[in-house]
């Protein structure tokens, strides 16, 4: 007896394609090994909870957001990566009347660079009505829309999101802002992984010397990213103005660091939503905070 497949014409035969193996970076996948060795050992209730984007929800359930969307937005699909160098992303952003976003525009600011959903900022303003003013400044225009809906929503008076990209933006903006710059943050920016796209990464020399000129003495500046070369980047950029700058441990003993410099705790009091999901699958946070000296 003859083979059967031969008996069958070759167009009618099933086709197996078979896809070359998947490859990982060597970072990639010790952290995804990690990750799924600590998943694995939970129990199989938190397993499911530790899945659930309830772990979001619940840091921030106290802002009540879960069904409130903008109708011209409706659920917004976040777009991760993002070419700031887009020429019609070049063009600076007018300052708003900082008298009619805020209900007083004299209070100290805090400027978060990369606000993303605004839900750590809205957090923030919510639970320091009165001490500060926030602005957030976020480089993908649905988002912000968003954020300013939620911000009417919670009919908070002390925070303000705004469409730009803080590369060329930044120093316009705290400039013409009647308070003093006392806290910038950048949290988790967008890694930009290849080489040749470095130079989109948000913390670059100019925006840096612009921080550190708007800062009013005191002032502060806190970065983290769970990518260590992205947090490495950023640390060679702010250490660079170590004439004018400081780093927090060496002015507060309670703020404490490992031994490679790294701050061991969030010093915000609240995690954002890349922290929490960066920390749920195993990653670890590289955070620095540094002081403008007087």
């Amino acid at each position: 007896m003859g083979c059967i497949s031969c008996a069958i014409p070759i167009f009618l035969r099933p086709t197996i394609i078979r896809s070359p193996p998947l490859k990982l970076p060597f970072y990639t996948f010790r952290r995804r090994t990690a990750a799924a060795a600590a998943y694995s050992a939970l129990p199989s209730s938190e397993r499911e909870e530790i899945r659930s984007p309830e772990l979001v929800a619940r840091q921030y359930a106290d802002l009540n957001l879960s069904d409130k969307f903008c109708e011209e937005v409706g659920h917004v699909r976040i777009r991760q990566h993002v070419n700031p160098l887009r020429s019609t992303l070049m063009i600076p952003v007018e300052p708003p009347d900082w008298n009619a976003v805020y209900e007083d525009a004299t209070l100290p600011l805090m400027v978060d660079i990369g606000s993303g959903s605004g839900r750590f900022l809205l957090w923030l303003a919510k639970n320091n009505p009165a001490s500060r003013n926030y602005l957030g400044l976020e480089i993908r225009p649905k988002l912000v829309t968003r954020a300013e809906h939620w911000v009417n929503e919670l009919a908070l008076k002390n925070i303000h999101f705004i469409f730009a990209n803080a590369t060329v933006s930044f120093e316009q903006l705290v400039s013409t802002y009647p308070g003093p710059l006392i806290l910038v943050s950048i949290l988790c920016p967008d890694p930009h992984f290849k080489k040749k796209h470095h130079k989109r990464r948000v913390v670059q020399k100019p925006l840096v010397e612009s921080i550190v000129r708007g800062l009013v003495p005191g002032g502060q500046i806190f970065v983290q990213s769970d990518i260590a070369d992205v947090a490495l980047d950023m640390r060679d950029y702010f250490d660079a103005e170590s004439e004018k700058l400081v780093h927090i441990d060496t002015v507060d003993p309670n703020m404490v660091c490992d031994n490679e410099g790294w701050l061991i705790n969030n010093p915000m009091g609240i995690r954002t939503e890349r922290e929490i999901h960066a920390e749920s699958e195993g990653s670890r946070m590289f955070r620095r905070m540094y002081q403008k000296q007087r």
